[in-house]
């Protein structure tokens, strides 16, 4: 995560008012960036029994990305974490210097009973991630930062594929789209200290700043998927 850069000042007020100022013009960054998307036009079917699937979704910094997941209803579990790498493991530090080729990614269950699949990614479009920017998300820049759906069936990648040229053919974003399908392969669990970081941490500039209006927007066009209590990952690491 890319730390806020405050410009050199005299005095202790003018820098908290320096700090003020900043995470008060990237909120409203953020919250612009907030928008509704329509319905996917294909979707998956749930299928009798089966009352737990899996989606991985990476978005840029996955504080933001598992604390939206972790508020909507029907998810029931968001991990942090590393997916679509070359490398044999995966850590916060290495997977930082963009060279392993892994993504910064939530694994999110789900109970496809209560929320689909293609609802998943029209939260992740409207709310979570801006698809047009290439290798890069708000002031986050870097390939693991990149927007990466890792389909872990056949079937998701289809319903993302649909999806992405949904978008595009109704105009939705003013550049394409630059989102990737991924193969899903290995994920790994991010570091303790990652886990229901924007729960913990609400007042984080970088969080108040970048991910609590991705919070906001999921309760303002979602409120029927919305819960107020987070469902949270335990640390195990």
């Amino acid at each position: 995560m890319i730390k806020l850069l405050l410009p050199i000042v005299i005095s202790a007020g003018a820098a908290a008012a320096a700090l003020t100022a900043s995470v008060a013009i990237s909120h409203r960054a953020a919250a612009e960036q907030v928008r509704l998307t329509p319905a996917p036009a294909v979707d998956e079917v749930p299928k009798p029994g089966v009352s737990s699937a899996t989606a991985v979704f990476a978005g840029g910094c996955f504080w933001g990305v598992q604390g939206v997941f972790q508020h909507v209803k029907g998810v029931t579990s968001a991990v942090s974490g590393y997916a679509g790498g070359t490398k044999a493991d995966a850590s916060y530090q290495t997977v930082s210097s963009g060279s392993t080729g892994h993504a910064e990614s939530v694994m999110v269950t789900y109970d496809p009973r209560e929320i689909t699949y293609g609802e998943l990614l029209r939260i992740y479009f409207s709310v979570v991630a801006d698809p047009t920017t290439l290798d890069a998300q708000g002031p986050d820049e870097g390939p693991q930062y990149r927007t990466d759906l890792f389909a872990t069936t056949p079937e998701q990648a289809k319903i993302a594929k649909d999806y992405i040229a949904q978008l595009e053919q109704a105009h939705v974003y003013a550049a394409p789209i630059v989102t990737k399908i991924s193969p899903f392969t290995t994920f790994y669990q991010a570091e303790g200290y990652h886990q229901n970081y924007l729960t913990l941490h609400p007042n984080n500039p970088y969080i108040a700043a970048n991910d609590i209006p991705k919070v906001e927007g999921l309760k303002a066009l979602f409120g029927k998927d919305y819960r107020p209590n987070p469902v949270l990952t335990p640390a195990t690491n």
